[in-house]
Order: structure tokens, then C-alpha cells, then sequence
């Protein structure tokens, strides 16, 4: 029986999975990319780059609830940006206040969107460790959310958004997420500066199996993040997990034998650039194609920004000038830019109506042109690329700004002395009590025992 907690519009099973599938979403981020940051730098910028992406889940949380949510999804108060209020503190009004989509409260549609906006922050924050003043950091957070992902997502996502209604394709994030924080980060370190020399040439990861089991977390959760994009507990849900999963083992694959074949041993850092490749790839098409096409689209992300990274990078003068420290603009700008082409390139047309609805605009150009429909096809392959544009000059434009008007408060790079210290300069804190930055200490708290890399020294020889 409907109750005042449970209303007869309240689907409880599509309430279920959304909580549970934001709360994935969130794992990626908390701890999941907190993990990973941690533990892919360099020792000593173990804890400022864990507690870059932190900060930014916190700040964004409270910045979604106070304006950025009806920003990204009011009223509107252009053709790309809501009107903001104090939507999300109105706690009592989401007794009677149901989603945009899906039927569950709107409280559990702010949330879900929350962990989206909160983990664009976090991969920026990837272009930028190693370098960045955190008090720069703090204050980019919430204006690049108010003025860049605002607009992007009530541009793409909103229903009342240019974007949206012109028919661009973004299942669950291709451009409003990760092209958006390719550019963004990628336009940041730019501005911010690079990082010293000597970590430039040297930045090794200081816990491998930590940044496995971040990636991990990170792989896992995308099960709702791309698993949650249908708003409900449907079919569409299954076949977007399924997907995900198919494309970014592929990915992974492709990856793992590139790096093989060309330098001579698989990397494990390289598995994990392809794993990530192939779920950002897969995230606007996850619940619009067909399994071969996902497996195709896995190839495509674990090849293309492979070659990139791998040689359009140094062969560039621009790409090789701006430090962007975990090759964002690579695995999350390129990635994200393929996947939005291929899903109008592969769309296919029963399960675009699982998700948009009887529209037959909605179409990959692969099969309007088995359906005689060709001009359906060329018109979604151009909107998709319209809206990569406008993300691209959008992130460019917006980044650069709010990186300009920070600087006149508080430097965007850290002091030479701080960026030579690390971790214990910034926060006062260190990341691990006995092993060194790629040294040994002479001697272990540990019963005396002389570390070394050097097992092997002569008697009487100092151990080093």
C-alpha cells in the first residue's frame, strides 16, 4: 500500500539500484581513485595527490547541493545552463518531488548525479599532481564546477539543453565527464605549469599493487556508472554492464600486446591505461550497441590513444610542452572523442529506443545505411561531432579563465622549494614512515637491521 514514505510512483526496485549503483559510482572516486593517485605517483606525492581527489569529492558534494544541480538540471536560464537555487537542502520537498527521470525521488536523482560531477573533478586533478598549490586547488574545484560541468552536463544531459534536443548521443558521460576532463586538465597543466625536471624524467609509481587495486575499484564501479545511465533496473541496464565489461577487457588486451610487441615486455601501468581507455570509451554508446560493436569499440580504445600517447605525443611540440602528469587528455579526452563517433557510427536503433524513446533520429550511420536511411546517419554522425566541439572549446575557454582569476589570489604552482620536498612541505605529513623516495635508509627502526638494495655487499662495506 502506498504510504507517505512510499508513494504509488515510487518504483521501489528501480530506487534500489539507483542508490546502489551512485554508491558504486561514488566507490570509484572514494576510495577508489584516492587509491590510485596515492599510489601512481612518486613516494612523495603520495598524500597530496590522495587528498587532492578527496578534497574534491567533499567540495563538490556541497556545492552540488547548494547550486550546482539545478544548474545542471533546472529551470533553464539559457539554451546551456539552469537557474540555480537551494534545491538540494529542501529536504522536506523531496516527499513530493520525483525525478526528471526515472520514478524515484528527486534526492536520489541528486545524488546519483552528484558521484558523475564529483569523479570529473577527481580526473582533472589527474593532469595536475605533482605540482599544483593544493590552495589553487581548492579554490578551482568549485568554480570550474559552476561554470564549465554545469554547462556541459545541462547541455548534453538536461532535457532542456541545446545539445540534448539537437539529439547528441552521451549515454552516460562520453563528453560531459571525460572529454570534458581530458581538455580541462589537459588546458590546466598548461596554465599550472610542469612538474620539476627531475620528476618529469623520473616518476615512478611507488605501490604498484595499490594502483591495481584502485584500478580495480575503479573498474568495478563503472558497473553503475554506466549501469545507472537507463535511470531504471531494466533491460538496457544489463546489456550497458555487459558492454562495459566486454569493451574494456578488450581494451585492456589490445593494450597489454601493443606494449609487448613494441617494447619488448607488458607493462602493468599500460594494462591499466587500457582499461581505462576501453571503459571511457564504451561509457556514451554502453547501453546503444551491439556486443561485436562493443569488442570493436574495446580495439579501436585500446589502439588509438595508445598511438597518441605512445607516438602523436612526442611528436608533437604542444602535446610533449604541457606536463599533464597521468596522460588525461589521452586516456579520457581521446577516448571519450572516439566513443562519442563510434556510438553514431554504431548505434543500433531497437536498443536506441530502450533508452530515448520512439525518436528516429536516434540512429548509428552503420545502420541507417542498411536501412536506406543514410541521411539519419550522416545527420547523428555531425551532431556527435558538433558536441565534441562544443565540449572541447567550452573546456578550453572556461579552464582558462577560472585558472587566470585563481592565479591573482594564490599561485597555481607550488614553490620550487615545495615541489622538492613533496608531501611533508604541503601537508607535514608523510606518506610512509620507513621506505624513502626511491632510497634506502641505512638503518630500520626495525631491530637494527641495515636496509639495502645491495644484498649482496662485502663485509665491513657500508650498504647503501
Amino acid at each position: 500500500m502506498a504510504t507517505e514514505a512510499a508513494p504509488e510512483w515510487l518504483e521501489k526496485g528501480d530506487n534500489a539500484w539507483q542508490l546502489a549503483a551512485a554508491t558504486l559510482v561514488g566507490l570509484q572516486s572514494v576510495p577508489g581513485l584516492v587509491i590510485l593517485y596515492g599510489s601512481v605517483v612518486k613516494k612523495k606525492w603520495a598524500v597530496n595527490s590522495a587528498f587532492m581527489a578527496l578534497y574534491a569529492f567533499a567540495a563538490v558534494l556541497v556545492c552540488w547541493c547548494l547550486w550546482a544541480f539545478r544548474m545542471s538540471f533546472g529551470d533553464e536560464l539559457a539554451p546551456f545552463v539552469g537557474r540555480p537555487d537551494l534545491f538540494g537542502l529542501d529536504q522536506a520537498g523531496f516527499l513530493s518531488r520525483q525525478g526528471f527521470a526515472g520514478a524515484y525521488p528527486a534526492a536520489t536523482l541528486l545524488f546519483f548525479q552528484f558521484v558523475f560531477a564529483a569523479i570529473t573533478l577527481i580526473l582533472v586533478a589527474g593532469s595536475l599532481l605533482g605540482r599544483m598549490n593544493f590552495r589553487a586547488w581548492m579554490l578551482f574545484v568549485p568554480l570550474w564546477l559552476t561554470f564549465s560541468y554545469t554547462v556541459g552536463a545541462f547541455s548534453v544531459w538536461s532535457p532542456k539543453g541545446f545539445l540534448f534536443k539537437a539529439g547528441v548521443m552521451d549515454f552516460a558521460g562520453g563528453y560531459v565527464i571525460h572529454l570534458s576532463s581530458g581538455v580541462a586538465g589537459f588546458t590546466a597543466a598548461y596554465w599550472v605549469g610542469p612538474r620539476t625536471a627531475k620528476d618529469r624524467e623520473a616518476f615512478p609509481p611507488n605501490n604498484i599493487l595499490l594502483t591495481l587495486a584502485g584500478a580495480g575499484l575503479l573498474w568495478m564501479g563503472w558497473t553503475g556508472f554506466n549501469g545507472g545511465a537507463p535511470y531504471a533496473a531494466n533491460i538496457d541496464a544489463s546489456v550497458a554492464v555487459l558492454n562495459t565489461h566486454l569493451c574494456t577487457a578488450t581494451s585492456l588486451l589490445v593494450w597489454l600486446i601493443l606494449d609487448s610487441f613494441v617494447f619488448g615486455r607488458p607493462s602493468v601501468i599500460g594494462a591499466v591505461q587500457g582499461m581505462i581507455t576501453g571503459l571511457v570509451c564504451i561509457t556514451p554508446a554502453a547501453g546503444l550497441v551491439q556486443g561485436w560493436a562493443a569488442m570493436l569499440m574495446g580495439a579501436l580504445s585500446g589502439s588509438v590513444p595508445w598511438c597518441t600517447m605512445m607516438v602523436l605525443h612526442k611528436r608533437s611540440r604542444l602535446l610533449a610542452r604541457v606536463d599533464d602528469t597521468l596522460a588525461v587528455l589521452h586516456t579520457h579526452g581521446v577516448a571519450g572523442s572516439l566513443g562519442g563517433v563510434l556510438t553514431g557510427l554504431l548505434a543500433e536503433p531497437r536498443l536506441a529506443r530502450l533508452f530515448f524513446g520512439d525518436d528516429p533520429r536516434y540512429v548509428g550511420l552503420a545502420y541507417s545505411i542498411k536501412d536506406s536511411r543514410g541521411g539519419a546517419g550522416l545527420r547523428q554522425v555531425g551532431v556527435q561531432l558538433a558536441g565534441i566541439a562544443f565540449v572541447v572549446v567550452l573546456n578550453v575557454a572556461v579552464t582558462s579563465a577560472v585558472c587566470l582569476a585563481v592565479r591573482v589570489a594564490v599561485p597555481l604552482r607550488l614553490s620550487e622549494e615545495q615541489l622538492a620536498a613533496g608531501d611533508d612541505a604541503i601537508h607535514g605529513e608523510d606518506a610512509y614512515a620507513v621506505w624513502g623516495d626511491g632510497e634506502t635508509y641505512e638503518q630500520s627502526v626495525h631491530g637494527g637491521y641495515p636496509m639495502t638494495a645491495n644484498p649482496v655487499a662485502s663485509k665491513g662495506e657500508d650498504m647503501i
